[in-house]
């Protein structure tokens, strides 16, 4: 078996940032970090030339990329959106819907299959991410109306039982039928979400002890400190912080989330229980100014200024058109986060969340071998997925 060895860089461990020490890649595997040399006979060598050697990046939430998203129901679709977020450092993703009809989501699952069949050279598919239709219409953002509805015992079981892919499902907790959908979704090993929200605190809780562990897009689409009648009520947003257990994850693109609120979410959750999000449609990684959300064919059409998708009444947010080095970039310049904890949070947070931290997430000696070398802007130089090079700016 070959053995890489990558050399002259700056390797960001769990430990902290080796100077000049030497990462040992034997096929699929990372075999040996090290601060001192290593001598390998007959290895191939990659000079870093001083750059950052860093895990490769991995997007829990990521709609499309490239002119194409996961909604077009279309196996190249799927292979296109893999390569393009590759060139920005994504090694691995959990490819992400949106609100539809039964049969949309059941034909997207089977797509998803075919497609992860044969994605050889982009970011790994690591399951899929349902979010909707079980979403709040008054916090729906642009998410299609047409299609939102309450859980429904029948639908949803028939979805699951269609495919073995999907790892996590996104809702709104307060809606009828929302706790017991919950409690489904973690029988069959789906990672529950609260998304597109109205809860007050209490209904939120409730759902967090259900299993919604996680706070898809904390903000966005999600209710915080409300008044009725003479009471306030703290909302999901209030939850995500007093909940030391819930996991949250941020569109950090610097247009869905401004600093003060970057900087807050830092200081209570922390790196830890923070995971960067791209949140991307069809027009990340393209010039394009007008897009369309969902499938090419029926979705929702909207507008790209300030580096951000819009509604064209730009009422609302549609989505990002970020990548992941972006993410990256913007909390080490804009939420003034050191870039360790910043490559953590999209990193070894979201490998944790996705349940594969044992082999992704951090440069540690029996894991795979995808890794990313970036300068100090986040500029990709090198991506490699398990052990393959698939991008090479060097």
């Amino acid at each position: 078996m070959s053995i890489t060895k990558i050399h002259n860089g700056r390797i960001i461990t769990p430990q902290g940032i080796i100077a000049g020490g030497v990462l040992l890649v034997s096929g699929q595997t990372i075999t040996a970090v090290s601060s001192s040399n290593i001598e390998v006979p007959d290895a191939s060598h990659i000079d870093a030339k001083g750059l950052y050697i860093s895990p490769g990046f991995i997007d829990i939430h990521v709609h499309g990329g490239g002119g194409h998203d996961f909604m077009d129901n279309d196996v190249d679709a799927f292979l296109e959106i893999a390569a393009i977020h590759a060139r920005y450092g994504t090694t691995a993703m959990w490819p992400t819907t949106l609100t539809g009809s039964k049969e949309g989501i059941i034909q997207t699952l089977h797509t998803y299959e075919k497609a992860k069949e044969k994605n050889k050279s982009g970011a790994q598919f690591l399951g899929l991410h349902l979010e909707g239709p079980y979403l709040a219409m008054s916090q729906r953002g642009a998410q299609d109306p047409r299609y939102i509805r309450d859980p429904d015992p029948r639908e949803y079981k028939e979805i699951i039982a269609a495919s073995h892919s999907i790892k996590r499902w996104s809702a709104a907790p307060e809606l009828k039928g929302a706790l017991a959908f919950g409690q489904y979704l973690r029988a069959n090993g789906i990672l529950p979400a609260m998304a597109h929200t109205d809860a007050i605190y209490e209904e939120a809780e409730a759902a967090y002890n259900e299993g919604y562990t996680l706070a898809t897009h904390f903000y966005s689409a999600m209710s915080g400190v409300t008044r009725r009648s003479a009471y306030r009520y703290a909302g999901v947003v209030e939850a995500g912080y007093l909940i030391d257990g819930m996991d949250v994850e941020i569109i950090a693109d610097g247009a869905h989330l401004p600093a003060p609120l970057l900087k807050l979410i830092y200081k209570i959750k922390g790196p830890d229980r923070t995971a960067l999000i791209t949140d991307a449609i069809r027009a990340a990684g393209t010039q394009a100014t007008e897009s369309v959300l969902g499938n090419k064919e029926n979705g929702l059409q909207v507008i790209i200024e300030d580096g951000v998708a819009k509604l064209p009444d730009r009422l609302s947010f549609a989505g990002s058109v970020a990548t992941a080095d972006r993410l990256v970039r913007t909390m080490i310049t804009l939420a003034g986060i050191p870039l360790e904890e910043a490559v953590k949070m999209i990193t070894a947070t979201p490998a944790r969340i996705a349940g594969v931290a044992d082999t992704k997430g951090s440069l540690s000696a029996g894991k795979d071998a995808d890794i990313v070398l970036f300068d100090d802007h986040i500029n990709i130089a090198m991506t490699m997925i398990k052990g393959k090079i698939v991008v090479n700016r060097l």
